[in-house]
């Protein structure tokens, strides 16, 4: 639909979906129970869409709601989607489900997009109705829904229609070439149920997704969501072969799922089946996917680099080897590490100044704690730490400063 005509249609409607709710609030669902194997698939796609992670709280009940999602704009909790009719959507039909999973508009209000409706807004209706029949098999939770942390005037919902109208594009565009049935499939894994553009595409000021730039990385307060265009992938020597693998396990010469990403791995891409894990792989760089880049050697100052050398040898080689080669079910190694070959030193310092938890993959596999070292290391060591990693194992320049350690710190 042409933008004009979406925002003219929106102030139109706008006053009677905000004030009063959708329409199809209360409205029977003529559709026949759902089936076992609807349910099933609805598990399937929920854990593909990675519901849990925005709706569940830090050992709360699944779905129940809680999860704090931190904007610019203030905080946003996730709400109660079990099938609780007075804080869950237990008094919700399909069609209204629908029109919130697309649309961002619900028997009540308008959702703020944190919701990932933006995404999902080209989500098939036979998916939803799947979803929505999985949802409505879980055990009812009777979880009030917290207040929302936001400021003024990005509190009132009222204006969300005008937000919907302007922003909310109709699909995102592609970030590499492909036409087989694979890069196809990917498409809409990724794009749509995976929503990976939602944390992986840069924000505008009104925080709306900056399609110009889509995947090309995108700064979440401390820390950053990386490039994972094809070239950007490629960049940091990712194959599709290891992408697969990494999806599928948190795991890959790469390095491990960490931070935002763990979730992701833990609820959502381990589960997927080995064709939509290929297909996703297929997508991010292309049916003819750009060539790894080997490590660049890099010129940097050896007195510098030697006293980075000296705090690693103190604090890291113990369990990330001597020689920055990992210990397996310990550590993953660093020479070569996607973190370490980033151009945006930011991840790389926070993981070194808060440490990363226990990571438990699928199978046997899992990492131990890394301890962080905010309270031992100084401004300084850090940003020499740093330097040294990037410049001997990452190909990147030994620039990262003091003052930006600092600015990290929480």
């Amino acid at each position: 639909m042409h933008k004009l005509l979406r925002l003219a249609l929106a102030g139109l409607l706008g006053a009677a979906l905000v004030g009063c709710g959708a329409s199809s609030q209360g409205s029977a669902n003529a559709k026949a129970p759902a089936s076992a194997d609807e349910i099933k698939r609805g598990q399937y796609l929920a854990r593909a869409g990675d519901c849990a992670a925005c709706h569940t709280a830090k050992d709360g009940a699944p779905f129940a709601g809680g999860y704090p999602l931190h904007t610019p704009f203030g905080t946003i909790h996730g709400t109660n989607i079990t099938p609780d009719k007075e804080h869950g959507i237990g008094g919700w039909s399909s069609d209204d489900f629908y029109l919130a999973m697309t649309e961002g508009v619900t028997p009540d209000h308008r959702l703020y997009p944190a919701m990932p409706y933006t995404s999902y807004r080209a989500m098939k209706r036979e998916d939803s109705d799947a979803i929505y029949a999985y949802l409505m098999a879980q055990k009812p939770v009777a979880q009030p829904n917290l207040e929302n942390g936001l400021s003024f005037p990005f509190n009132i919902r009222a204006g969300l229609w005008f937000w919907q109208a302007l922003f909310v594009e109709d699909e995102q565009p592609d970030v590499s070439a492909g036409s087989s049935a694979s890069w196809q499939r990917g498409r809409y894994v990724s794009n749509v149920l995976g929503h990976c553009a939602e944390c992986h595409t840069p924000r505008k000021f009104s925080g709306q997704m900056d399609f110009s730039r889509q995947l090309q990385g995108n700064t979440l307060d401390r820390i950053g969501a990386p490039d994972i265009t094809p070239e950007g992938l490629a960049e940091r020597g990712w194959t599709p072969k290891d992408l697969e693998t990494f999806f599928a396990t948190g795991l890959a010469p790469q390095g491990s799922a960490y931070g935002e990403m763990y979730p992701v791995v833990h609820l959502s891409t381990q589960h997927l089946s080995q064709s939509d894990l290929t297909a996703m792989s297929t997508y991010l760089m292309g049916d003819k996917p750009p060539a790894p880049r080997p490590v660049k050697p890099v010129a940097a100052d050896a007195a510098e680099l030697q006293t980075g050398l000296r705090v690693y040898t103190a604090v890291c080689a113990g369990c990330h080897g001597g020689q920055g080669e990992g210990k397996p079910h310990v550590a993953v190694a660093m020479k070569g590490n996607s973190t370490v070959r980033l151009a945006d030193p930011r991840n790389l310092i926070v993981a070194t100044l808060d440490g990363i938890e226990e990571q438990r993959f699928p199978g046997l596999e899992n990492m131990q704690a890394m301890p962080g070292f905010a309270s031992t290391l100084s401004d300084d060591e850090v940003a020499k730490l740093a330097n040294f990693l990037r410049a001997s194992w990452g190909g990147q320049p030994a620039d990262v400063s003091p003052e930006q350690v600092k600015a990290l710190r929480r």
